[in-house]
């Protein structure tokens, strides 16, 4: 046996004295750490428990211990009358020690030790930002979500003796309350005709599109979107394997035309669309053409994939029923969520099938995401009966359209010589096209310098486009004025 390794253990363990773990496991936990790096070898011989107590300035029982839970874990030997030393029974460490560096202990690796695929195509750019304004693509308000009333009844929900089952495994589906419920909001405002069999909750509408992806696409099928699409569509679209064919959108929303053609010459899986506002050009799609596509998806046997994100904010007429309520043949997958309605980071959405697709998409689901959160649905469920997310919703498009129409208005007044635009029958942000000789990507980084934020990806700048989407439901007032105001003076002092 070799003598006491010559270690600097008042370096290789460092005692925090305000931690909640026991002294003693901070010492075990570091010295296994130790020897699984190398740094203590197979057969290395420790100090005694008195002078490593002095070492480290603790109490020798402390050592005591902590030698008591490495030799109950099997990293260490305490043989009597010759001391204690590193097992010899795992072969993680080498035949001499490696350079003692203290750094190397508490480090994680910056790169993985193996080979694996890396994608291009779900690289995105990164648009957090600590600026105190910001337009975003489109979202709500969280300042407005009814936070008081879902907490009440998400506290009632969870204080119920017989909600316990909601803590265990249920449905693959969702709650099963909140889907009745929620097939009966859906009927009410959306003109559907289903029940909870047609409805899987999910995390949201990019979760939605991801499972209808990963479930109705094949390597090489042919989906067909609007130019321009959402990106996060797209990117799942690709990486399901299929290849993505676009087609013109108008004043009316995508052309029906177009997908005919593209119908006669190419065997087509799948046509998403956002109808109802599509993105990111906020048009709505006519009815006429809602109902020309579900002809054509019967007539060629496609699958429409519908992306209602927008529905609950219209504001000059009632919104347009989706292509949904008028599917007869069970052509339309329909995907929405509460988190317009809410807030985004309450990540509730759904998917709206026939019953055996529904079935379906529950085994994939069961596999990335075993169930959502039952307690919160039960809790939504609870709002949707009481009819609070439905007040919500109508005080929140009030709030919105008021946003609307003072962006609007200042647009006008303020950038009538720099940009077109039409104000929105509804959702919350306005498309709006600049003329080409400005540089939008240097106006969103002089932007940021006065403490407005506009994202990379609201930009959309080519040969033939220069566009901005500005989505105005995140900012009050006053904070409108403000980031209006930063964007005028930029673009005056880069003109």
């Amino acid at each position: 046996m070799s003598s006491p390794v010559e270690i600097p253990f008042k370096s290789v363990v460092l005692i925090d004295r305000f931690s909640g773990t026991p002294v003693y496991l901070q010492i075990a936990r570091q010295m296994i750490n130790a020897i699984q790096r190398g740094v203590l070898v197979t057969g290395a011989k420790l100090p005694g428990t008195r002078a490593m107590a002095e070492t480290l300035e603790v109490h020798r029982k402390t050592v005591v211990a902590a030698y008591n839970e490495l030799d109950a874990q099997g990293w260490i030997e305490l043989l009597p009358n010759k001391g204690t030393f590193v097992t010899h029974k795992f072969p993680v460490t080498t035949a001499n020690p490696i350079p003692f560096n203290a750094e190397d202990l508490v480090s994680y690796p910056q790169r993985a030790g193996f080979q694996f695929r890396q994608s291009m195509l779900l690289d995105r750019p990164v648009s957090v930002s600590r600026a105190e304004l910001e337009f975003t693509d489109g979202l709500p308000d969280v300042r407005l979500a009814p936070l008081n009333k879902l907490s009440k009844a998400y506290s009632s929900v969870l204080n119920r003796n017989n909600n316990r089952k909601y803590l265990g495994y249920s449905h693959v589906e969702g709650n099963e309350y909140f889907r009745i419920k929620l097939a009966s909001y859906l009927n009410n405002t959306r003109g559907l005709h289903i029940g909870k069999e047609n409805i899987i909750t999910t995390r949201g509408i990019q979760m939605g599109i991801y499972l209808a992806s990963m479930l109705l696409i094949e390597k090489g099928d042919k989906v067909v979107v609007g130019n321009l699409s959402y990106y996060v569509a797209n990117m799942i679209f690709q990486q399901a394997g299929a290849n993505i064919l676009s087609v013109p959108v108008d004043e009316q929303g995508i052309s029906v035309e177009a997908v005919r053609k593209l119908c006669a010459s190419n065997q087509i899986r799948m046509l998403y669309i956002t109808p109802h506002h599509h993105y990111p050009t906020t048009v709505t799609l006519s009815a006429e053409r809602r109902m020309e596509l579900l002809k054509l998806s019967v007539e060629y046997g496609f699958v429409i994939l519908e992306d209602d994100h927008d529905y609950d904010f219209h504001y000059h007429s009632s919104p347009v029923l989706p292509l949904a309520s008028a599917d007869g043949a069970g052509m339309v997958v329909y995907v929405g969520s509460f988190c317009k309605a809410l807030a985004p980071g309450l990540r509730s959405g759904y998917i709206v099938a026939p019953e055996n697709l529904i079935a379906e998409l529950g085994k994939l689901r069961r596999i990335i995401d075993r169930q959502g959160d039952l307690m919160m649905e039960q809790a939504l469920g609870e709002l949707l009966e009481e009819g609070e997310i439905q007040r919500h919703i109508k005080k929140a498009q009030k709030v919105y359209h008021q946003r609307r129409d003072l962006l609007s208005d200042l647009l006008v007044s303020d950038f009538s010589q720099y940009l077109s635009f039409k104000s929105p029958p509804g959702g919350l942000a306005i498309w709006t096209e600049w003329r080409k000789d400005i540089n939008l990507m240097r106006v969103s980084k002089a932007c940021l310098k006065q403490n407005l934020h506009l994202p990379q990806t609201l930009l959309f700048q080519t040969g033939q486009l220069s566009a901005m989407r500005l989505g105005f439901g995140n900012l009050n007032e006053q904070e409108l004025k403000e980031s209006v105001g930063i964007l005028k003076n930029v673009i005056e002092a880069n003109i």
